[in-house]
């Protein structure tokens, strides 16, 4: 930088970086500042309370955290680069995690490291690239099987009961229901403020779900909402010792989220089109319906027709003959042809 430019006071694209054992200084025009390090964990202390409301996505997000800070040995930081990314996403894999456990595992790192780096706590952030994640397979209960948990969970607790039924019919997550209060119920509808995207959604009532968000009469005072009775680890735990007792407790995908697999299950099968799915369930990209367009088996029942239409070869078959003929009298009125002229004698 030039005599001139300092002293007409323009800043400086160059720097120059001071280190010791201890501590690194970043040095610009007019400017000293320490550039300190932490822990993957100090930071996520330090910010978990503004990225994440309190829940169990916030649970899940405190144990990836701290996955992440043991994979790192506690190692501090100002700069988190690519090659530390990449090294750890590798672990990960080792460790047998699937792409999905992983690209959720980065979002909340990602999501911490933005925040550290916006607030001026790390200079440099790492490409973070989502992980290719295969289609799986979606699990939801037939009507027996709804009906064998559903009984086995009633005998435990009426409040549960109530709750799985409101769920299937519903298709709303565990903590949406949780969370409702009586003045979400309006008109034989239910709106979901708290939701996970952010976006709030009203659907109309079921029958079912009429039926089971009348409390029964009881002395004291009425709770906030009808499900305020239970939290996420009681009713987690009836669900289990329930599937258990009917002979679903080997499956791992039988857990409480798949009511809302179920649900959006037999609306897809019984005709309704994605995009209300879409609208019935919350979701906030398409995407994530589209899982479940491959049980609109219906729709394609035409195909068949089409496929097993015989068709002949040959321009002086029946079939192309009828053709003909039908396309000949399928002429449009006004586009006859007009009658040759006589010969002139």
């Amino acid at each position: 930088m030039t005599n001139e430019a300092i002293q007409e006071g323009y800043p400086s694209d160059h720097f120059a970086v001071f280190s010791s054992q201890n501590s690194k200084f970043n040095y610009t025009y007019n400017k000293i500042r320490e550039v300190k390090s932490y822990r993957v964990g100090e930071l996520f202390l330090a910010y978990r309370d503004i990225l994440w409301d309190d829940g169990r996505h916030k649970y899940n997000v405190s144990s990836f955290i701290g996955e992440i800070d043991e994979l790192l040995l506690g190692e501090r930081f100002s700069a988190f680069d690519q090659s530390t990314l990449d090294n750890l996403i590798g672990t990960l894999r080792q460790r047998g995690n699937s792409n999905a456990t992983i690209n959720r595992k980065m979002a909340a790192l990602s999501k911490l490291l933005r925040k550290a780096h916006k607030m001026g706590d790390i200079h440099s952030l790492p490409e973070f690239r989502r992980q290719k994640e295969r289609a799986g397979r979606i699990r939801f209960l037939e009507r027996d099987e709804e009906a064998r948990l559903f009984t086995a969970i009633k005998s435990r607790s009426e409040d549960a009961y109530r709750l799985s039924v409101f769920l299937v019919d519903s298709g709303c997550r565990l903590g949406e229901a949780l969370g409702l209060i009586w003045n979400d119920m309006q008109e034989h509808r239910v709106s979901f403020w708290i939701t996970k995207s952010g976006r709030s959604r009203t659907i109309p009532m079921t029958e079912r779900v009429k039926e089971v968000i009348k409390l029964p009469p009881a002395e004291g005072r009425r709770p906030k909402g009808p499900f305020t009775k239970l939290s996420q680890a009681q009713f987690r735990a009836i669900w289990n010792d329930a599937k258990a007792e009917v002979g679903l407790g080997a499956d791992d995908q039988v857990v409480p989220h798949i009511l809302r697999h179920t649900c959006a299950s037999r609306l897809v099968q019984g005709g309704i089109d994605i995009r209300r799915v879409q609208m019935w369930l919350g979701h906030q990209t398409l995407s994530m319906t589209m899982r479940y367009a491959h049980l609109a088996t219906n729709d394609l029942d035409g195909c068949v027709v089409v496929l097993e239409t015989p068709r002949c070869s040959g321009a002086d078959s029946p079939s192309s003959s009828a053709r003909t003929q039908e396309t000949r009298s399928e002429a449009p009125v006004g586009k006859a042809l007009k009658p040759a002229k006589s010969a002139k004698s």
